[in-house]
């Protein structure tokens, strides 16, 4: 007998067998797209969520469906203003806990705070029509992303100056979470998904320091509640997937920056189920539907067997192309659509980005900063590499300049290519990549680009 959809998400989160891989595309603002409409006005609004949602089960027959993608949601809660897109989930611009304000200033996160309600009646209104066969996916923001929501960048020198006070922060911020899952579990939601993008820049020391106890004590609520926990990082969190695998989650999902076999490797020593990573950019946005089966195929071939969930490594970009999504997700759902890719022999050209121009650095004046990134509007890592580099700039003045690259773009793909870049985000001095997938403090960033400075003027 054939699994349904649900059940085949259900099982395989929790690592037991399956009669083929799971498929989550992570639909977040990419649902807007789907019906015509804005993030900006897709994300504050039940109706459109619904739309949107109900629009994706139809085009992309999925096992499981995140209600929204958006981890400022509790941020915005607390105090963060935002900073929102017509293409992206919004951004934070502002740190309370940076601007004079201690923790116990903060309001309360429930389920009648900021757009929680809004999301909460999506979920309903989504469960009500599809959720006996597809499991709904609650996305909650993680503890160390919330915290460097509500402190900035400096929360990378508090963690070797106040040690205590950054755990007392993921603690809270942990005491955030359990709100957050208890309002998607209380109005249906089958799995809790702890996405923490920005533990993809710190050291496995400072997970363990920081990051273990925080983690640990929100699964354990989780499964007290009945529901399988997820452990979401997109970003290049090589260094830390065998302290995530350590953690009381039951699955770990990544994007196309963690090798999969490794990933692999490491969750089944550990017992757990493992997701991703279908790569965002290269295939789903700018591929084709050849190559999005292509690599669809690749991913489940590494996965081989219990416990794998077919996923793209983060939130689909807004325009990716619903031809593409689909035709990976044929891929876990058909085996026979399979084995005929798997037969037909591709020979697909390679784009070298010829075209491209790279500057001439050092014949410029100025040090030219280079920051590689997904998108700083929608990508949290990227955001805080992007402002780090643009304060360190500020700081010292004249004879800097600051240029985004989004891999969203063939722009931003041919400067990743050709500076050869390797992770996202990266930050590069005068076309050498000096910072990859690390956001430095400060004063680390402001001496690599005073000591370039002071190279060009000696030549």
């Amino acid at each position: 007998m054939r699994e349904h959809g649900k059940d085949v998400l259900l099982r395989a989160i929790v690592n037991e067998e399956t009669q083929r891989p799971a498929w989550v595309p992570f639909v977040g603002c990419h649902g807007g797209a789907l019906i015509g409409v804005g993030a900006d006005e897709y994300l504050r609004s039940a109706e459109l969520i619904t739309q949107g949602l109900l629009k994706a089960d139809e085009l992309y027959r999925p096992d499981g469906l995140p209600i929204a993608f958006d981890l400022q949601m509790e941020a915005e809660i607390l105090g963060c203003e935002l900073r929102w897109a017509s293409d992206g989930p919004p951004s934070v611009a502002t740190h309370p806990l940076a601007n004079g304000q201690t923790l116990a200033d903060l309001p309360a996160v429930s389920a009648d705070a900021g757009r929680f309600p809004i999301v909460m009646e999506a979920l309903r209104n989504v469960k009500a029509e599809i959720g006996e066969r597809v499991a709904m996916y609650g996305l909650i923001c993680g503890p160390f992303t919330l915290a460097l929501h509500l402190l900035g960048n400096d929360i990378f020198l508090e963690m070797f100056d106040n040690p205590e006070g950054i755990r007392e922060l993921t603690a809270f911020c942990a005491e955030v979470g359990k709100a957050a899952a208890d309002a998607y579990l209380d109005n249906g939601a089958d799995v809790i998904a702890v996405v923490d993008p920005m533990i993809s820049q710190i050291s496995p020391e400072h997970f363990e320091q920081f990051v273990t106890d925080a983690a640990n004590d929100l699964f354990d609520h989780i499964h007290e509640r009945g529901a399988p926990a997820s452990f979401f990082c997109c970003g290049d969190a090589t260094r830390n997937i065998e302290a995530m695998a350590k953690t009381r989650c039951d699955n770990i999902s990544v994007d196309e920056n963690v090798d999969l076999a490794f990933l692999r490797d490491v969750a089944r020593a550990n017992g757990k189920s493992f997701g991703g990573n279908l790569q965002l950019t290269v295939v789903l946005l700018l591929g084709t539907e050849q190559q999005a089966k292509s690599a669809a195929i690749g991913c489940i071939e590494i996965g081989d067997g219990k416990g794998y969930i077919l996923a793209p490594g983060c939130d689909l970009p807004f325009d990716t192309p619903p031809a593409n999504v689909a035709a990976a997700g044929l891929m876990a759902l058909d085996e026979y659509e399979r084995e005929i890719v798997r037969q037909t022999v591709i020979e697909a050209e390679e784009d070298c980005f010829d075209d491209i121009l790279i500057p001439d650095y050092d014949a410029l004046e100025e040090v030219v900063i280079d920051v590689i990134t997904l998108d700083s509007a929608t990508c949290a890592p990227c955001q805080y590499m992007t402002d780090a580099a643009r304060r360190a700039a500020a700081e010292i003045g004249d004879g800097v300049v600051v240029n985004e690259h989004k891999i969203t773009r063939r722009e931003g793909l041919g400067m990743f290519c050709r500076l050869d870049a390797g992770h996202v985000p990266t930050i590069c001095i005068d076309g050498l990549p000096v910072f990859k997938s690390i956001i430095p403090d400060g004063p680390q960033l402001v001496a690599a680009i005073t000591e370039r400075m002071e190279e060009k003027a000696r030549s």
